[in-house]
């Protein structure tokens, strides 16, 4: 006899029942509806070391993004149903639709749409809400609520798949079956009951199902009018195949929850493990002091007064609300108006902490892994890096060998696309540049990256090498082959640096595009620079520099000439940061080459005006410029035969928002001053924007360090030149009458 368990999504209160069920129930085999690959690594699930959740991955090897994750949690019908039947050595068997068919038609359906679509592997009906009918009929906004209280939070109810299989059977019924999903849905309900079919021919008398609600009356194999075994071979006959594989995966309470986007449907996976250890008894007291403990650790004020004021107002709307005990609506809004005195914020904490948790689930080192999976374990352990599934930051010490590998780590999975971890910040501390710091935070879906970027190597120091190579010879810039320098060096890659450089050296060879040049020394500068900090051979990269600066320096004037407004903008940070990085090279011969360039373009006429006033300032600033030529430079860029937009473009890029040469420069001072008091009025309305612009990057205190100096060069503004021709006769003729109308006596 076959003995149908619908269920949805997981749950503590169907879990409880499916276990009592089939404890009564004593099957010879279960079938759970899952990809059968899995068959494989089923066993899996009764080693000590698996701690849920954990997910079956099923993934194509030719294309590992093409995967798909099967979630289990320990409060899962599925897990308990494994965890059954293997405790009791009765067969357990996956009768989904295998996934060599569902990843062939889903990469099928991608072609022909043009864009990826997720498919979790759960089942789903004709719409979003399958349930949404039953929900509205019985007052709640959605089907995944209704299914919550009537189901989840009810515990053991006697004939729970008796009615849910009459539900769905009249849901069906009044739902039709048409559109794509139906279509699947039809396919994958074939191949289950071609399974069921299968074990009733091994003769086995006791067969439990457990399967999604949606999909229960189409299981009936003796239903009136139930598809025939020839209907079903000839609807499976054809599919498109892909090569698949599986394993077992470490998941995320963060990632069952429905939000998540794995379409898991868990909103409050931490709620549910609550229920599933604790039940029903002292149920709202249980999960306040949860919340109250959550609360002082965060310094949040929270008296047992608090507690049991909380309770009292959850069981009091759970019975206007004509239910049993208080759910977790109830709970979080008692939450809000008692333990949280009304502010709605702490809730956030509540929720991320308690209603979803952050656990993060274990597999067995044995588990079937890529070698590139199992490299990183090995490094993680040694270096004592556990993945986790709440975001922390770790602060890093280059000076320290366990911190220093660490880092090396973290770069390497950086190259292949694993972002583990993200780099916050460098440098600027006491520690200056041996200093790192790092978020990190373990997702599952890394294990699909780990998978992917198993094809660069076996190890991860061979893979992020070879993957840094191919990137080397894919990069649409020299900018972003400078950088990939500085990523290999960081981690350490001596296999790459080679193969790197050349492409590099090599393109650099043939380009003469000085923008580009100039934006690949920042930081090639600083891998010559701070190679030292983690014992790299700066020297490999100090010839390409020099090169670089050469070629960038030739061709620097020229392309400096015919841009405009915003080409002139983009190319002064391109100057500036390629000035600085020269100097971090600190080569003599090559600062000299590129101040001749600087010269070049500050005292020709071709050049933007603001790059023109850029390079007059670097030049003064190191002193290749010197101070009468500066002054005449000042001068002829300031004059009356200069067209006032170009004079106040020249004067933004010269004082490049610092105004020491202002505050310092008596000659230019005055330059500058009589060449606005020379302006006309049309001309002053121009530039007035211009210049306006140009002082407002100064700092405040320089600012008023130019009005003090202005205010000492001009001297005190006097009355007779504040006001020529005054006459104190005709000005106290209205005093009489301002007096009387302000009221004020007369003296």
């Amino acid at each position: 006899m076959v003995h149908l368990f619908g269920i949805r999504h997981h749950g503590p209160g169907s879990a409880r029942s499916l276990l009592k069920a089939l404890e009564a129930l004593s099957p010879d085999c279960v079938l759970i509806e899952g990809p059968p690959e899995a068959d494989e690594i089923v066993h899996w699930a009764a080693d000590e070391a698996m701690r849920p959740p954990v997910a079956m991955l099923a993934h194509c090897p030719d294309d590992p993004q093409l995967a798909v994750f099967y979630p289990l949690a320990e409060f899962s019908p599925e897990w308990l149903a494994l965890r059954f039947a293997l405790a009791r050595g009765t067969p357990v068997r996956f009768i989904d639709l295998p996934q060599v068919h569902g990843l062939a038609l889903r990469q099928q359906q991608e072609k022909e749409q043009g864009s990826a679509s997720e498919d979790s592997g759960e089942a789903a009906g004709p719409s979003d809400d399958p349930l949404g009918w039953l929900a509205e009929a019985a007052g709640y906004g959605d089907g995944e609520s209704w299914w919550n209280h009537m189901v989840e939070e009810r515990g053991d109810g006697e004939g729970l798949f008796a009615a849910i299989a009459e539900a769905m059977q009249e849901v069906r019924a009044q739902a039709g079956e048409t559109g794509p999903q139906a279509q699947r849905d039809a396919l994958r309900e074939a191949h289950m009951r071609q399974c069921l079919r299968a074990a009733r021919k091994q003769d086995f008398q006791r067969i439990a199902v457990v399967c999604g609600a949606w999909h229960v009356p189409a299981l009936d194999l003796d239903a009136p009018g139930a598809p025939t075994a020839k209907a079903d071979a000839q609807a499976l006959k054809g599919l498109p195949k892909v090569k698949v594989a599986t394993t077992w995966v470490p998941w995320t309470y963060g990632n069952l929850a429905r939000a998540s986007g794995y379409g898991a449907g868990v909103a409050s996976p931490g709620w549910y493990e609550f229920l599933w250890r604790q039940g029903n008894e002292r149920r709202a007291a249980g999960w306040l002091a949860r919340v109250a403990r959550l609360l002082r650790e965060q310094d949040l004020d929270c008296s047992s007064a608090h507690v049991i004021e909380g309770i009292r107002l959850a069981e009091t709307l759970a019975a206007l609300r004509g239910r049993s005990s208080p759910g977790l609506v109830e709970l979080d809004e008692a939450c809000v108006t008692v333990l949280c005195h009304g502010e709605a914020a702490p809730l956030k904490l509540i929720e991320r902490q308690l209603s979803v948790g952050d656990r993060l689930g274990a597999v067995p080192e044995a588990v079937p892994a890529v070698p590139l999976q199992r490299d990183l374990e090995q490094q993680q352990k040694s270096l004592r890096l556990k993945p986790e599934a709440l975001e922390r930051t770790l602060d890093l010490d280059l000076r320290k060998e366990t911190d220093l590998a660490r880092s090396r780590l973290l770069h390497r999975l950086g190259l292949l696309g694993i972002d583990w971890a993200a780099l916050a910040r460098t440098g600027h501390s006491a520690r200056g540049t041996f200093h790192e710091v790092w978020t990190l935070r373990w997702e599952p879906r890394l294990a699909v990256d780990i998978i992917t970027a198993s094809r660069w190597g076996q190890t991860l120091e061979q893979a992020a090498a070879s993957r840094a190579v191919q990137a080397a010879r894919d990069a649409d810039s020299l900018a972003r082959l400078a950088e990939l320098i500085d990523n290999v060096l960081l981690a350490d890659l001596a296999g790459a640096i080679g193969p790197v450089t050349h492409e590099l050296e090599s393109r650099a060879a043939v380009t003469g595009d000085a923008p580009q040049l100039l934006a690949t020394l920042p930081p090639l500068a600083n891998v010559f620079r701070y190679g030292s900090v983690r014992r790299t051979d700066s020297q490999l990269v100090a010839h390409v520099i020099d090169g670089i600066i050469q070629r960038a320096s030739i061709g620097l004037p020229m392309a400096c000439g015919g841009v405009d407004e915003e080409a002139a903008a983009a190319l002064r940070k391109l100057v500036l940061d390629a000035d600085r990085a020269i100097t971090l090279r600190d080569s003599a011969e090559h600062t000299e080459v590129w101040r001749r360039a600087m010269r070049q373009l500050a005292l020709g006429d071709h050049g933007a005006a603001l790059l023109r006033g850029v390079g007059a300032r670097l030049l003064l600033d190191t002193g290749a410029l010197p101070a009468p030529e500066a002054e005449a430079l000042f001068a002829r860029s300031l004059s009356a035969g200069a067209p006032p937009a170009d004079a106040a473009a020249w004067l933004e890029g010269f004082l490049n928002g610092n105004a020491m040469v202002l505050l310092h420069d008596d000659a230019i001072w005055r330059l500058l001053d009589r060449w606005l008091a020379g302006l006309t009025e049309e001309h002053f309305l121009r530039v007035a924007p211009l210049v306006r612009r140009t002082f407002s990057t100064f700092a405040a205190v320089d600012r008023r360090g130019l009005a003090a100096k202005a205010v000492r060069t001009r001297g005190p503004v006097t009355r007779a030149a504040a006001a020529p021709g005054w006459d104190d006769a005709r000005a106290a003729l209205p005093v009489p009458l301002l007096r009387t109308l302000l009221g004020v006596a007369h003296p």
